[in-house]
């Protein structure tokens, strides 16, 4: 599915002008503790956009899957709360957005289950 390659696609262009930032804008400007969090989301949003990036491939090979096509916009789904909300705790944000950056990292986990689950029961290649 051509939605998954160009959404894994396009977030690692924006993972690497991300991290690029974070590398040159952020480091004297944030705590070691805070640059840590940014690159923590860094990480995870290059990880999950490679994750795109076989959904992609994968939803090619097994169109019927809805598994497949649904464990992508959870993954995206999860780079938005997970890794945003890192990125946004390390520049500043308020408290109370710390509690999303988990529920991101269960979306990560449920897309991963669906991903497996989706390839599992489709009929081979």
């Amino acid at each position: 599915m051509k939605t998954f390659a160009t959404l894994g696609a396009a977030n690692m262009a924006l993972a690497v002008t991300l991290g690029a930032f974070g590398a040159h804008a952020l480091k004297a400007r944030l705590t070691p503790e805070m640059l840590n969090v940014f690159e923590t989301g860094n990480r995870y949003h290059f990880y999950h956009a490679l994750g795109l990036l076989v959904v992609g491939v994968l939803a090619h090979f097994y169109p019927d899957s809805n598994s497949i096509k649904n464990a992508g916009w959870i993954m995206l789904l999860g780079i938005f709360l997970f890794c945003g909300s890192l990125y946004w705790l390390a520049i500043g944000a308020p408290k109370w957005v710390g509690p999303v950056t988990p529920l991101g990292g269960l979306a990560f986990i449920v897309a991963w289950i669906m991903l497996a689950v989706g390839v599992f029961k489709s009929s081979p290649l």
